[in-house]
């Protein structure tokens, strides 16, 4: 399984790169929109390091190791969109100044590297269930990530600032409505998942490696 574990590896690294970036410009420069999507690709970075640790240890761990990387991912995703919601509606009332070219260009570069993380994956995800679901997402993100993008071309436009809290609120909200529902549908799918076996579904015989 080495060849899966240096490729989640190498995507786990891209996604670093892309929520430090986001979170250091958004919060020096009062972005909401960067630091919110910052939190969301975060919350790739659990996903991907747990999904790393399932590959080097041993195949009876990494149901464990899956299990609490969904339950730590999906409840702490919820609870900081909380908190960056009240901190959106708090702007909203109390704008603060922001240079519209720099959500812009910082949603750009990190669009680009969620594409990059996702590419990563591809090939994998073919042969791989949980690898697959982390493509998945990573293509969600670049759509995501477009959001402080809007605000920016939006601020840029009319010189109003509120359109950056508001492009926060909208992902928020949107993160925190999908993870809820995902977390209630598929409950046991989340604290119990299939174990991680290379090349193979979870239904698949295994070939020992």
């Amino acid at each position: 399984m080495a060849h899966y574990r240096r490729t989640v590896g190498a995507a786990a690294a891209l996604n670093t790169t892309i929520f430090v970036i986001e979170g250091i410009v958004g919060l020096r420069e009062h972005s909401l929109s960067l630091v919110m999507d910052s939190v969301h690709n975060l919350s790739d970075e659990i996903a991907l390091i747990f999904l790393y640790l399932a590959f080097v240890f041993p195949l009876r761990r990494s149901s464990a190791l899956q299990g609490w990387a969904n339950v730590l991912n999906s409840l702490g995703l919820v609870a900081v969109c909380a908190l960056i919601v009240w901190q959106a509606v708090d702007r909203l009332f109390h704008p603060v100044p922001i240079l519209g070219v720099v959500p812009v260009a910082v949603g750009l570069v990190a669009a680009a590297g969620n594409w990059g993380v996702a590419r990563l994956l591809l090939e994998p995800a073919r042969l791989n269930p949980a690898i697959r679901l982390a493509y998945l997402h990573n293509m969600g993100d670049v759509f995501v990530s477009l959001a402080p993008v809007a605000a920016g071309l939006l601020i840029s436009l009319t010189g109003r600032s509120f359109f950056d809290p508001l492009a926060a609120l909208g992902v928020a909200w949107w993160i925190i409505g999908s993870t809820s529902w995902e977390m209630i549908q598929s409950r046991d799918q989340l604290l119990s998942p299939a174990q991680l076996v290379c090349g193979h579904g979870p239904d698949e015989p295994v070939t020992p490696s």
